[in-house]
């Protein structure tokens, strides 16, 4: 009798154990949450766009659980640090996001690591929306991804449009990036833009990511060529140090740049006098005077030190409330695989009448079609007393 009782007792406990594991994490529970994934550079030379993406990612996904979530559900944001690496590590990053649970990715943040993972995303049938990689190959490469940055080709034509249009300067240098798939991009199409509206490249200056950090040979081709403006469709980082390299050349000519540029006056140590009159083109400004921008600048700030936002955050808060307005038009719920979400997301996005107006879209409606770009024209800003200014 003794035995049976242990016996009975010890039973008893294990299916306890069971019971009480099994209700820590219920089917309940997770079938109530639906993961978005986001991947960029949360360390290295490009860490402002991928922490300020995770950040505002993480902000909108708060609002909106807080707010009761979407029908019933919430929204879990993980993240996952590729170092804006077009290879292993984008790869390694995107792997580590499906094993947290990703049904939608938000991402790539560059277009680099976008290319690296395109297919692999492609094959899993997962949903990818892009706040920043801008690049044309990254939409073209499959059905799946759709951007909400405007593409490098636009961003290159519409650079050269603007600096003609507002004769800004004919004689013009570039200094781009050439193992970097996002400058080259905005570089080709600027160049040819360029030849339409009768604007004279008078020297084209390359580097690598093996040569950025010494740019006074390039600075001083542009000096000797005569160039009133150099163009700049690189990374805040690199820029900083052309920047640098000018002044100690006694050069002053016009600078102007596009998104990547974003980040300029936020880098540790930099002297900010360097960058004015800088220009370039971006889709958000923080200083804009709208409801909807001065909302989001004062909730950012308060959750991240004080922190103010640039457009790839503004982008990303832009995707969070994009996905939340698909998920609950069309009744999207948890427990769907992710390859099941993606075919009504890719159905839903581009469908007649689904627009969003947001904070990027300059007050008009963002749309978007089968192509996976999105109707969205950039603004030009100048950085005057150390901060943008709308032109």
């Amino acid at each position: 009798m003794k035995k049976f009782i242990a016996l009975l007792l010890a039973t008893l406990m294990i299916a306890g154990c069971f019971a009480a594991c099994g209700g820590e994490e219920t089917p309940e529970n997770k079938a109530n949450e639906i993961v978005i994934g986001v991947q960029g550079p949360l360390t290295g030379s490009a860490a402002q766009y991928g922490i300020a993406v995770a950040n505002a990612a993480k902000l909108a996904a708060d609002e909106i659980n807080a707010a009761g979530g979407i029908n019933g559900t919430t929204l879990k944001v993980v993240t996952a640090d590729d170092e804006a690496d077009p290879g292993d590590k984008a790869v390694s990053a995107y792997n580590s996001l499906k094993d947290q649970g990703m049904q939608i990715f938000l991402g790539t943040v560059t277009t680099g690591s976008g290319l690296a993972v395109i297919d692999q995303t492609a094959a899993d049938n997962m949903f990818q929306l892009t706040p920043s990689a801008s690049g044309d190959d990254i939409i073209e490469a499959g059905d799946n991804c759709f951007q909400i940055c405007f593409t490098d080709s636009n961003q290159g034509s519409r650079s050269a449009q603007y600096i003609a249009e507002n004769n800004v300067a004919t004689k013009v240098a570039v200094i781009y990036d050439s193992s970097d798939a996002y400058s080259t991009g905005i570089y080709n199409n600027f160049k040819a833009e360029a030849a339409n509206r009768g604007i004279e490249l008078v020297a084209e200056q390359s580097f690598t990511k093996d040569s950025k950090s010494d740019f006074s040979a390039q600075i001083q081709a542009c000096k000797t060529a005569g160039a009133e403006l150099v163009f700049l469709p690189i990374y805040y980082t690199e820029a900083s140090l052309i920047l640098g390299a000018a002044k100690a050349a006694d050069y002053a000519p016009k600078f102007f740049g596009c998104d990547g540029l974003d980040g300029l006056l936020a880098i540790e140590g930099f002297d900010t006098s360097l960058a004015e009159g800088v220009m370039l083109l971006t889709p958000f400004a923080a200083d804009a005077t709208d409801d909807a921008t001065q909302a989001f600048v004062s909730a950012y700030k308060a959750a991240y030190n004080n922190e103010i936002p640039n457009q790839f955050a503004a982008d990303a808060y832009d995707g969070v409330k994009i996905l939340a307005k698909l998920i609950e038009e069309n009744n999207i719920t948890a427990d769907m695989t992710a390859a099941e979400i993606c075919e009504i997301l890719k159905a839903a996005i581009c469908a007649e009448g689904f627009e969003f107006y947001g904070l990027t879209g300059a007050g008009a409606a963002l749309t978007w079609d089968a192509s996976g770009a999105v109707s969205k024209d950039p603004a030009a800003v100048i950085i005057e007393n150390g901060a943008y200014k709308a032109l």
